[in-house]
């Protein structure tokens, strides 16, 4: 507040013949640490409190009263209504620009998406001093690792303030931090006119995103452990973090998968944010540190952050999941919440109402392509003034598994180069040395939730990509979009190969929707004509197991078995499991497991056979030999939903 705007309070005071009483703000401390670093707002001396009443939250402080991040009712402390208080906020990621905080007294506001009041900034009361980090924006800050081309490196991505020389400083376990070797990182970024649409280009949804620093550690030897940190002298460097470098020669794969994660603020902001997102995080990195010295892999299947053009909310996203992305590989893929608006590159007639809608909140796929680099080098120009989008397709091999990604937001038809990266990639798989194989994209194929508009979509992918998968034999389709977890059958054309949750791998994928990490809306399921009345809808035959547990997936593969679980956050635990057996198992490692994946006509038959050829057999020879079954013969189920 001005100086003659507090002397026009005073005067107005003494003209009353009241005491001066002027609200006051602050907050505490001035300098931040660290990202967990908690801010504490104190107010006082507020006169006829209202329940709507609130403190906004600024950055920089240049910024305009209607322009902020978010606000806090002040009715949230208990001591509100004396008019004084206090509030504390949590982990305000570092903006690159100091903080600062306004009070406003509320009236009536305008609604968000659940009702609650939106700030009109009309009635200023007090402003706080600036709250900034120690060496704001110098010191690096959003690590994550993502594999590249080559197997014995590892990328590590970050972010500054500035783009001044930055550099990875790395070494194995056990050398001396000063024998480590240092390699330059290169800076990226990118400007408020390459935003395609509202509110990603208008001064409420724009903050300068810093810049991205992109260092790759080179030499690794396979399966050991790295210490890496980044920075430099003058700015400062990073904590340090470690991880186990890459092995395509080792026998098991561990891998966490999700969808739709999104990212939770400790304020009020222009839409919910998903405070599960946290717990999701908080349990995988449970699990990773678990695994001790073994290797593992994080796959975030689109929908990464939901900023919906509010560009802070990256910075929060990559400090939350920080911990588990500065020491594992997190690989991402595109959907329509980083990618989709009107005046997208590719919509055929039939995704007329699919695509071009403002998903992405007019970021167009420029932050994604900026914040993330995934293998290979997919592009796609965005027909405007904006960088190409990337990270749309790519594979690399973990261990026994390949991971293959897409992107369902551009072109995937036959004869587009997207349908021809796949086709090559698959024809050219080592299947001795990779058995299995683990598809995702975004938008699901198969699903059972009520996302009508979405059919055109589904039809689409399974005439062009499903052939594919069922002659390349993939084992694993794993979808997001849907804000649920359902595990379908190993399917073709909608018909089911196999309905255990235990079989020797069929001909065909099975299907997983994994969207369920944090994002909370969700549209009901598809209605069946059978059942019009039922509240909650029968599930069809083709799924065998749908939840509404927030959680994510946990995949385990070696040679002869993946095998893919559903952990929820409320506890923790399994609730799901889905055991794939190599075509090429040895039958006698799982022979319960095998003759549970039968047909039930053929194992009759083939238990009855079995008997006879060892009798027979045994009256030749004097001796019984037991026949194997080859998994190759065996006739898939034939089942349609009832």
């Amino acid at each position: 507040m001005s100086p003659w705007a507090l002397l026009f309070l005073l005067a107005a005071h003494l003209a009353a013949g009241e005491p001066a009483s002027i609200t006051t703000l602050t907050a505490t401390p001035a300098k931040l640490t660290k990202p967990d670093h908690a801010v504490t707002l104190q107010w006082s001396n507020l006169p006829d409190p209202s329940p709507l009443d609130y403190v906004a939250v600024y950055s920089p402080p240049s910024s305009g009263d209607l322009d902020y991040l978010g606000f806090l009712l002040l009715n949230s402390s208990a001591s509100w209504a004396t008019g004084a208080g206090s509030l504390t906020l949590p982990r305000l990621p570092d903006l690159r620009a100091p903080y600062q905080f306004r009070l406003f007294r509320g009236q009536n506001p305008r609604v968000d998406q659940d009702a609650d009041p939106l700030p009109d900034a009309s009635r200023r009361a007090a402003v706080s001093g600036n709250v900034a980090y120690e060496g704001s924006g110098a010191r690096p800050a959003q690590l994550h690792l993502a594999f590249t081309d080559e197997v014995d490196e590892m990328r590590v991505l970050f972010v500054c303030g500035d783009g001044g020389e930055r550099s990875v400083r790395y070494g194995p376990a056990g050398r001396r931090e000063e024998e480590w070797e240092e390699v330059p990182a290169e800076a990226s970024t990118y400007e408020r006119r390459h935003m395609c649409g509202y509110p990603a280009n208008h001064s409420v949804g724009w903050r300068h995103p810093g810049f991205v620093f992109d260092g790759v550690m080179k030499g690794l030897q396979p399966g050991s452990r790295y210490f890496y940190k980044v920075g430099n002298d003058l700015g400062g460097w990073s904590e340090t973090y470690s991880f186990i470098s890459r092995d395509t020669e080792a026998n098991e794969t561990i891998a966490f998968l999700f969808g739709d994660l999104g990212t939770y603020v400790p304020y009020n902001t222009y839409f919910r944010t998903p405070q599960e997102s946290l717990s999701t995080v908080k349990w995988i990195l449970r699990d990773l540190q678990a695994l001790n010295d073994k290797p593992a892999v994080i796959s975030h299947i689109g929908d990464i952050s939901y900023p919906k053009g509010y560009s802070w909310l990256w910075d929060h996203f990559f400090e939350q999941i920080e911990p588990i992305a500065a020491n594992t590989p997190y690989h991402v893929c595109i959907g329509n919440h980083e990618y989709d608006w009107p005046s997208q590159p590719w919509k055929p007639s039939w995704a007329a109402n699919i695509y071009g809608g403002n998903d992405a909140g007019g970021e167009c796929g420029v932050p994604y392509s900026t914040k993330f680099k995934m293998p290979g080098n997919s592009s796609l120009p965005t027909s405007t003034i904006a960088p190409d989008t990337r990270n749309l397709y790519y594979s690399f091999d973990a261990g026994v598994v390949h991971f293959v990604y897409m992107s369902t937001e551009t072109d995937f038809t036959h004869g587009s180069d997207q349908y021809n990266y796949i086709k090559a990639d698959l024809e050219r798989l080592n299947r001795s040395r990779t058995p299995f194989v683990v598809f995702q994209g975004h938008r699901p194929m198969y699903t059972s939730s009520n996302e009508s508009k979405d059919t055109a979509h589904r039809e689409q992918m399974i005439q062009h990509l499903e052939p594919l998968f069922v002659k390349h034999g993939v084992t694993l389709a794993l979808w997001g979009h849907v804000h649920w977890y359902e595990r379908f059958c190993p399917m073709k054309n909608y018909q089911c190969l196999n309905t255990s949750s235990s079989f020797v791998y069929p001909g065909a994928p099975a299907h997983v929707v994994i969207g369920m990490a944090g994002q909370d809306y969700q549209a009901s399921w598809e209605p069946r004509p059978d059942h019009p009345e039922v509240p909650i809808f029968p599930q069809p035959q083709r799924s065998m197991y749908r939840g509404a547990e927030f959680g994510y997936a946990k995949l385990v593969a070696t040679r002869e078995k993946l095998t893919l679980t559903y952990i929820g956050n409320h506890d923790g635990q399994v609730h799901d499991m889905v055991e794939i057996f190599s075509p090429q198992v040895d039958t006698d490692s799982a022979p319960d497991k095998l003759v549970g994946a039968m047909p039930k006509k053929m194992r009759y038959l083939g238990i009855a056979g079995s008997v006879m050829l060892a009798m027979l057999l045994g009256f030749m020879a004097g001796f019984a030999v037991r026949r194997k079954t080859d998994p190759a013969r065996w006739s898939p189920v034939q089942d349609e939903e009832s």
